[in-house]
């Protein structure tokens, strides 16, 4: 039982604590993780980049992850555990990513568009200093059903199958393809090596989320969506996430976006109601859903594994 019971203490930490605004680890490891593509990102040349690109998410993924484990090994019988309930504390963002969503919805609740806009900016990637209330409900609820996905449940996954250091694997893996796995003129081959782990990395879960949304949900539209809806969607992973959700809360996403500079008409998601905003909390009410149907599961099938044994 102790795998059970090193989540839920996870996801309690996790819930009761402050997000860090200045010595996240993250934030460290952002800092380093910029310094050494400033170093290695100079080659034009498309295999060297690759290879230059390949080689820096190995120096700053490798040695975590070997440290990890070598932590998981030490001579206590408290140190996996520990080591356990801290890395998917750190690595899990369920606390942090509902904050983000829900000072979203309070600032278009008191129609302060232009707080709005300024606090989704800090969820997504996209410019959004020009997004209508419609645009910024979208990207509110599409950011909570992706990053249900990237910053709860494949997390989750990883710390099931390979314990602390694939949950480390997996945190700065997508922390690396958060900063490195555009298609710009900077990153298209630089960053094609982190881009296709952080696909790999995020295969199984994505489908895991997909349906997870789909059984808590609209279940017939979710499903449908999905199948029709997921292929168009740049990305073999996010798409599968967000088209289940949207169709699990009964509301269209997608639409038109802005990136680095240029606007994008991104394929839609979803039914024909537009949203609204009392549909991210909804979206949040979904991600709570989830995370309690992950822990059943979870006790459950430990439960059934120590029985059997």
């Amino acid at each position: 039982m102790t795998l059970s019971l090193v989540i839920v203490l996870a996801l309690l930490l996790d819930a009761v604590t402050t997000e860090p605004r200045r010595w996240h680890p993250l934030v460290g490891f952002g800092y380093l993780a910029s310094t050494l593509e400033k170093r290695l990102n100079r080659e034009p040349e498309k295999r060297l980049a690759i290879l230059y690109g390949s080689l820096g998410w190995l120096l700053l993924v490798l040695p975590f992850v070997f440290l990890m484990a070598w932590l998981e090994q030490l001579y206590s019988p408290y140190s996996d555990f520990i080591t356990g309930v801290l890395c998917l504390s750190f690595a899990i963002g369920a606390h942090s990513l509902v904050q983000h969503a829900r000072t979203v919805s309070k600032a278009l609740v008191q129609g302060e568009l232009a707080q709005a806009r300024e606090k989704l900016g800090m969820m997504v990637s996209r410019d959004t200093h020009e997004a209508d209330k419609l645009a910024v409900i979208r990207g509110t609820i599409e950011s909570v059903l992706e990053n249900g996905n990237d910053a709860i449940f494949a997390a989750l996954f990883w710390f099931i199958v390979l314990g602390a250091p694939g949950v480390i694997l997996y945190r700065l893996a997508n922390t690396l393809d958060a900063m490195w796995g555009y298609r710009t003129d900077r990153f298209i081959y630089f960053g094609r090596v982190t881009a296709r782990i952080d696909d790999v990395l995020n295969y199984i879960p994505a489908r895991l989320t997909a349906i997870s949304y789909a059984l808590l949900g609209n279940t017939r539209s979710a499903l449908s969506c999905w199948i029709k809806q997921a292929g168009q969607w740049k990305g073999v992973n996010p798409g599968v996430v967000m088209a289940s959700g949207a169709g699990a809360l009964g509301v269209s996403l997608g639409g038109m976006a802005r990136y680095h500079g240029e606007n994008i008409r991104r394929p839609q998601l979803g039914g024909d109601v537009l949203p609204e905003t009392e549909d991210i909390e909804r979206s949040i009410i979904l991600q709570y859903k989830t995370i309690l149907l992950w822990v059943f599961i979870i006790i459950l099938g430990n439960s059934l594994f120590v029985f059997l044994r």
